[in-house]
């Protein structure tokens, strides 16, 4: 039996944008939103990548939210 195609969480667009960001911060031309600092960290550079493409209205998942980690939490 033939394995069933998994779908794309992210699409080709937002890739683009987050790897345009990368090769900006590689360059350190990346910077901060609010305060015009230059962005140093992989992960914020991920996370500006994601928010323009999330702004073109590219296909990404709605950002987790740190209330729904705390219930769970408490549950346990």
């Amino acid at each position: 039996m033939a394995k069933k195609a998994k779908k794309r969480r992210y699409s080709k667009g937002a890739a683009k944008k987050v790897g345009r960001a990368m090769k900006k911060r590689k360059s350190g031309t990346l910077k901060s939103g609010r305060s015009g600092k230059k962005v140093k960290s992989r992960k914020q550079a991920i996370a500006i990548g994601l928010s323009e493409a999330r702004k073109k209205g590219a296909k990404v998942p709605r950002k987790g939210s740190k209330k729904r980690s705390k219930k769970r939490a408490k549950k346990s």
